[in-house]
């Protein structure tokens, strides 16, 4: 695939759409260049798509893209997105609208590998014990799990499933990335069933796409290894929720930790919340303090290259899900 074209606009001011009433830092870098306009609803976003020439998803939760985009009529030649997932964007009304979609990959990858591998180093060590005895005043010493020497299958060999690979290498693991199709240094998809079998740590990084969804499921968890960890960092739609509350009570895999959730906030009711050995966390593994500034500054350098008519960078093909390697110096997959 060749290099997507550049994005050009007209010679007025170009109107900046913004989904969220809290814009982005340092947007005001672009007073006298924008028209910036904010909203945080479908309906306020109903009213000024047709007037937008760009569309920034901050609110990259917000399924309001999908409910307020047109039929028919004029849209936003770009739609950038906040995120490094572009699963809520996947819908057919924007996919052939013409609309060049672009993402925040590269922005989450190396915090979101360290919160990786400090679970990896919490659940070895055994540090969620050590905390629950010193509570009730316990003193009882064990032997916990070395690292190194232990192996890893990370499901996604993009670029945070690759940073993930290097921290976790750095510690002595053993790693293989999985991906879409098999390529050097990356084992095809068709290999995970026995790859399960062979982990002491599953890591889910994977972009959302219809191949990817429900992929742990209770088949999936029964191949693992009893003393095996399971970690999704990827969408929540990636597990299958009950199967994995019901593993975890079977004692395979192990435990688990899970980032993210078929329903965000996690209902107070939902069994994962009291299921044995699983780590519960707000969808905050990539949010590290500055993230939301490194987010603005990886706009305003897209929007820079937009004005100047130069080709975007972290454009998505909307067939596959994500940003392929011929448009970035990567690999395929997220």
């Amino acid at each position: 695939m060749s290099p997507a074209p550049p994005v050009l606009h007209h010679r007025r001011t170009p109107r900046l759409v913004v989904l969220d009433d809290d814009p982005p830092p340092r947007l005001g870098r672009l007073a006298g260049r924008a028209e910036v306009v904010s909203v945080t609803d479908a309906a306020g976003l109903a009213a000024e798509l047709p007037r937008a020439d760009v569309l920034l998803v901050w609110d990259f939760l917000s399924d309001a893209v999908r409910d307020a985009w047109p039929a028919d009529g004029p849209v936003p030649r770009w739609v950038h997105t906040a995120s490094a997932g572009v699963d809520r964007l996947l819908f057919p009304g924007l996919a052939g609208s013409g609309a060049v979609v672009t993402n925040a990959r590269g922005v989450f990858d190396q915090p979101i590998a360290e919160y990786v591998a400090g679970l990896v180093l919490a659940m070895a060590k055994d540090l969620y014990g050590s905390w629950d005895l010193q509570r009730e005043r316990r003193w009882r010493h064990r032997e916990t799990r070395k690292v190194a020497g232990s192996r890893a299958v990370v499901v996604g060999a993009g670029p945070i499933g690759r940073r993930i690979g290097a921290l976790l290498g750095a510690l002595g693991v053993t790693v293989e990335l999985v991906g879409r199709r098999a390529r050097p240094g990356v084992r095809g998809a068709d290999e995970l069933p026995t790859l399960l079998g062979e982990a002491d740590w599953v890591v889910c990084a994977a972009p959302l796409t219809d191949a990817t969804r429900g992929m742990f499921d209770a088949a999936a968890f029964a191949r693992m290894r009893p003393g095996a960890r399971f970690i999704n960092v990827g969408r929540g739609q990636h597990v299958v929720e009950d199967d994995l509350a019901r593993a975890l009570a079977q004692g395979r895999p192990a435990g688990a930790a899970l980032d993210v959730f078929a329903a965000e906030p996690l209902p107070p009711g939902s069994p994962l919340w009291s299921a044995p050995g699983l780590v519960v966390s707000p969808h905050m593994s990539g949010d590290t303090v500055g993230w939301r500034d490194d987010l603005g500054v990886q706009f305003l350098d897209n929007f820079d290259r937009w004005e100047a008519g130069e080709p975007l960078r972290n454009v998505v093909d909307m067939r596959l899900g994500y940003v392929p390697s011929d448009t970035m110096d990567t690999t395929e997959d997220r």
